[in-house]
């Protein structure tokens, strides 16, 4: 799939922004500052209800507007000329307003799917150097890139997780034992829904680890200029021995989580907070024997961040979709070498977007398209 036409009203420094696309690469070049990221990074809010950038929708809305529009054409394939049409209206306070081919969408998270993206951008190195939570947030991104109704799933699990967490905090300091009462009935029932949707992000997050692993791999071979391996292993506080070989591996994590809930009430109860789920695990990734985060260098951090992304793109194809690519100001922070091996990597993709400060950062690519991006203004660069 690929975008055709992008359109924008009042979002972020864009009062009003048309582009037409084609499969194929596109470059967008420009200063800091003047617009360029704004519009992948329209692309990509449109393809998953979230930005690269930032957590809020009040960034996204120009200074001095209520709301932002951000619109879409996006064709199926370069053989299937079939085109459908996204709107979303964000807004600040209130919930988004999502159209699909013009009719409204009930819920904004079910327009997810309609346009599939991968997105590598500069903050992407924490996936290598922060915290759990960047690494989580890296491989659930994937999960919903591969099955986009996980996004209501991971929503879900974060909306029982809140609701568990207070009631825990209420009980806080009180009897640990388990007495019957209306408390204990209501814990009782978010621990049922938290393992519920938490089974069914963890299965997720370990198949999708396990399938992009490989492609990572060899992404990271491709790129890296010097020979190593890298290996990632998923970090859990739960019993996973023997899951992988269960008949039912959904219901045994199932099982597995309402356990250790029943195991480690004393201590929630006690600190008034949830112990148990995905929410508390992580992903460790190796460069060699050595674990990347505080071992691996500036480059080689990189390579394997992009690697990351390299390889889920390839997952997604491998599943038959044809992501869009987004490539946000990654040229300028590789060698020459990088460069042209990231060039080779994706010029077969149906279609990348790539912004660049500096053109020349930015190898040549077959049949490319540039534009320049000037205080919100769009031209095409000629030759």
């Amino acid at each position: 799939m690929f975008v055709t036409e992008l359109s924008l009203v009042d979002f972020r420094n864009y009062a009003a922004a048309s582009l037409e696309l084609t499969a194929g690469v596109t470059v967008l070049v420009g200063s800091n500052g003047q617009g360029k990221t704004n519009l992948v990074e329209a692309v990509e809010y449109l393809s998953t209800m979230s930005s690269h950038r930032v957590s809020a929708t009040a960034p996204l809305i120009r200074a001095g507007a209520e709301t932002a529009v951000v619109r879409a054409k996006v064709r199926a394939g370069r053989d299937d000329p079939r085109l459908i049409s996204l709107e979303l209206e964000i807004a600040n306070g209130r919930s988004n307003v999502a159209r699909l081919n013009r009719a409204p969408v009930q819920r904004p998270r079910d327009m997810v799917g309609a346009l599939r993206t991968v997105v590598f951008s500069p903050v992407d190195l924490a996936i290598i150097r922060g915290d759990p939570s960047d690494r989580r947030a890296w491989l659930d991104s994937l999960v919903t890139t591969r099955w986009p109704r996980m996004a209501g799933v991971k929503q879900d699990y974060d909306r029982v997780l809140k609701q568990r967490n207070a009631l825990l905090k209420g009980m806080a300091g009180r009897s640990f034992v388990p007495t019957g009462g209306d408390e204990d009935v209501t814990l009782s029932v978010w621990n049922e829904q938290l393992a519920v949707f938490g089974a069914e992000l963890l299965h997720a997050r370990l198949d999708t680890l396990a399938d992009v692993l490989p492609h990572a791999q060899r992404a990271y071979e491709t790129i890296a200029p010097v020979n190593n391996s890298v290996d990632a292993t998923y970090k859990t506080g739960l019993d996973l021995e023997g899951v992988a070989g269960a008949a039912d591996v959904r219901g045994e994590l199932h099982r597995r989580l309402l356990a250790q809930m029943e195991q480690l009430r004393r201590d929630e109860v006690s600190r008034g907070v949830t112990l148990v789920g995905p929410q508390r695990d992580d992903v460790e990734l190796r460069i060699g024997p050595l674990p990347a985060k505080g071992y691996a260098s500036h480059g080689e951090s990189w390579s394997l961040a992009l690697s990351l992304r390299l390889g889920g793109f390839s997952l997604v194809r491998d599943d038959g979709v044809e992501p869009v690519l987004v490539l946000d100001d990654v040229f300028a922070e590789l060698d020459a070498v990088r460069r042209e091996r990231l060039a080779a990597a994706v010029a077969d993709a149906e279609q990348v977007l790539i912004t660049a400060a500096v053109g020349a950062d930015v190898p040549d690519f077959p049949a490319e398209r540039r534009f320049r991006v000037d205080a919100g203004t769009l031209a095409p660069v000629e030759g």
